[in-house]
């Protein structure tokens, strides 16, 4: 890739991205498109819920630029397409939530329609990487389901990691740069300015977002970055395994949430609780800023080791990864049975 080029589209996003967030923050007071602290929530006063839609608007600036100076093959023009058309989906229904705050069930629906829309333009996870070398082809039957299950399900990811100031934004900035720089060693240039472009606006948006925010993301930011990320697990070729290492802490966050809830008889969607890690931590005393440098620090690591392990390895990882996420939720199924 062409560093002049990489530069360019990396400073359009970024310089979008931060001159659209301060100029959303009097828009989202103007419009009341504004952020009211829930019970449950860490969220302590009022806030812009805008800057997602400044993120949107700068990464498909950067994204223009560098179709105006980037050759791209007709195969890879039509996943960006389909990209294109899951980026338009996401913006009315994000408006609908940021106003109405949708309930789950219709989250859901909008979801589903922006991952349907992505595999009608013919983006599936067709293939995985063997961690032997090569890749495993999936039947339609199984390569379905499956994409539809990982796009929602990064959606949700980041939506509901989000719940600390700059933090959704800068972990996904950080699986942004891993599938960046995986993309520059496959040599797929084209491919690594997307991931490059959502550095920028994740950069951007973040100089109004660490703590205490000027403004959040809201549903535009959270589904574009969830969305984004992936989108652009897939269309440059099973990163899949990179994308879910890097990821681990989140994902497992998530999946801890889930089996909290699901054995407390409560609505496995529904926030309104304190089960996520970072509400733990606050409740232990550690402050917002402590936190997101820890998460940093931490989805930083995996992804560096998700870099620089050869396939097998790679391939332990994840498994003692996926134990050691096991083994803590059986631990704190066993201290919640305990002080039953």
């Amino acid at each position: 890739m062409d560093p002049i080029h990489a530069a360019v589209f990396f400073l359009v996003a970024l310089i979008a991205s931060a001159g659209l967030a301060a100029a959303a923050i009097p828009v989202g007071r103007l419009v009341g498109l504004i952020d009211q602290p829930r019970a449950g929530e860490l969220q302590r006063d009022p806030v812009p819920r805008t800057g997602g839609y400044a993120m949107v608007l700068a990464f498909v600036a950067a994204i223009g630029v560098s179709l105006l100076l980037m050759p791209r093959t007709p195969d890879e023009s039509l996943r960006l397409l389909a990209f294109g058309v899951g980026i338009i989906a996401i913006l009315p229904i994000a408006v609908i939530d940021d106003l109405k705050r949708l309930g789950w069930v219709a989250q859901l629906v909008g979801h589903s329609l922006i991952a349907g829309l992505t595999m009608i333009f013919g983006v599936f996870i067709d293939s995985v990487a063997s961690p032997f070398g090569g890749l495993i082809l999936l039947p339609i039957w199984i390569a379905v389901p499956f994409t539809y299950v990982w796009i929602v399900g990064m959606i949700n990811t980041v939506n509901l990691i989000d719940s600390v100031d700059g933090l959704g934004a800068g972990v996904a900035a950080i699986a942004a740069t891993v599938l960046f720089v995986r993309s520059l060693e496959l040599g797929q240039y084209s491919i690594a300015v997307l991931p490059l472009a959502l550095i920028g606006a994740c950069a951007g948006f973040l100089a109004f977002n660490f703590h205490p925010a000027k403004i959040i993301m809201g549903s535009a930011g959270s589904m574009l970055l969830g969305y984004s990320l992936a989108v652009l697990a897939i269309i440059g070729g099973a990163k899949i395994a990179t994308a879910l290492i890097v990821l681990a802490l989140p994902i497992g966050d998530v999946v801890a949430v889930i089996i909290q809830r699901w054995r407390a008889g409560r609505s496995l969607f529904k926030g309104g609780d304190s089960a996520h890690l970072p509400h733990r931590l606050t409740q232990a005393g550690w402050s917002p800023r402590r936190i997101v440098f820890a998460a940093y620090g931490v989805c930083g690591l995996f992804g560096w080791l998700a870099l620089s392990l050869p396939g097998p390895q790679k391939l332990l990882l994840f498994v003692a990864v996926a134990v050691a996420l096991l083994l803590l939720l059986i631990a704190m199924i066993v201290r919640a049975r305990l002080y039953e």
